[in-house]
């Protein structure tokens, strides 16, 4: 019988990058796709969600989650539709989003713990949205800010990266909360959409003068919660203007990815002794179980008007890598999407 499907394409592995990740560093594959099993499901990709921690899943190393293989297809969040079906969980036609891969297509069991594919309501909202604020990015910012940084009305929250997927779901949400928000961010673009279309109160362009200065006259009571998508040299600065009891919450660290040399540290970390403030990492994925609690908030916020899901969408599965530098080059505002196919 033949394949009902076109040849699979994928993007795999195939060196471990120094630095930014080059051509070289990517093999270009092409295969059958598999034919769904019973209990399993074939799921064409519409969408590919690009996000700065998929450069550290191609290190080596330990961490939260095991690097990507060499010659393994690319980790990544997707959403599209399936396309065949022998499982009771999910019928053709159905919407889904989970670790698709940087592939046309994904084939396997529907209870694939690696994939785990959530089934979604395209009327809701956007597809686009479904890998933003109602997807990782989005519940990174929810669980990130509520648990970790646990804002009080009236507080002052910083956040870095504020133009990116992180970031401007972050700003929202504390300014949902009561709070004064300050973003950082590179370019008078990006400061403008974050204060003009986010709603911040204010945004220090880093790229246009010493953030020590931009923290002194934009949050002159201190900094109460930092939410830290960045680190290097802002996470130093907003460091020396913290408060008594104040929490950062590290998130990521953007500035640090393509090092080639030793990930740099806070200098200014006996800040959080004086201030007997708390630095604190965390890992979307521990807040698993609650993701639904996290999509019902933010969907009503997004009906209601008070909260934004703007996403950057570039065209081209074979622009992948090209597409996947616009993170740590600036490029994009709001979240960046890879569009792969129409449904």
């Amino acid at each position: 019988m033949t394949n009902a499907f076109p040849p699979n394409q994928q993007f795999r592995l195939a060196a471990r990058p120094l630095g930014m990740p080059r051509h070289e560093d990517w093999q270009f594959h092409e295969e059958a796709v598999a034919e769904a099993q019973d209990g399993g499901i074939v799921v064409k990709v519409l969408y590919l969600s690009l996000d700065p921690a998929m450069r550290g899943w191609m290190n080596e190393g330990k961490s939260y989650i095991r690097p990507v293989a060499i010659g393994e297809v690319m980790r990544a969040g997707g959403l599209g539709i399936v396309v065949a079906s022998k499982s009771p969980r999910f019928q053709e036609g159905d919407y889904v989003v989970g670790g698709t891969g940087v592939q046309r297509y994904w084939s396997g069991p529907a209870d694939d713990k690696t994939a785990a594919f959530t089934r979604i309501d395209p009327a809701l909202a956007p597809p686009t949205a479904w890998l933003n604020t109602l997807g990782m990015p989005g519940m990174t910012a929810f669980f990130g800010l509520r648990e970790v940084g646990q804002p009080k009305a009236g507080e002052t929250v910083v956040v870095s990266g504020a133009a990116g997927a992180v970031g401007m779901t972050v700003g929202q949400v504390a300014k949902k909360m009561g709070c004064r928000v300050v973003g950082i961010a590179g370019g008078e673009d990006k400061c403008r959409f974050v204060v003009e279309q986010l709603g911040f109160d204010a945004c220090i362009d880093y790229k246009a003068g010493p953030v020590h200065a931009g923290l002194k006259e934009h949050c002159p009571q201190g900094v109460d919660v930092y939410f830290d998508n960045v680190g290097g040299d802002i996470l130093d600065a907003v460091l020396t203007r913290i408060n008594m009891k104040a929490r950062i919450v590290i998130c990521g660290a953007i500035s640090q990815y393509n090092a080639t040399s030793q990930v740099k540290g806070p200098a200014n970390y006996l800040s959080l002794l004086v201030n007997r403030a708390r630095m604190e990492g965390m890992v979307v994925f521990d807040y698993a179980p609650r993701y639904a609690e996290g999509v019902a908030t933010l969907a009503q916020w997004m009906q209601e008007g008070s909260v934004k899901s703007i996403e950057y969408v570039t065209e081209g599965f074979e622009r992948f890598p090209e597409a996947l530098l616009m993170l740590f080059e600036g490029r994009n505002l709001g979240k960046l999407v890879l569009k792969v196919a129409e449904a």
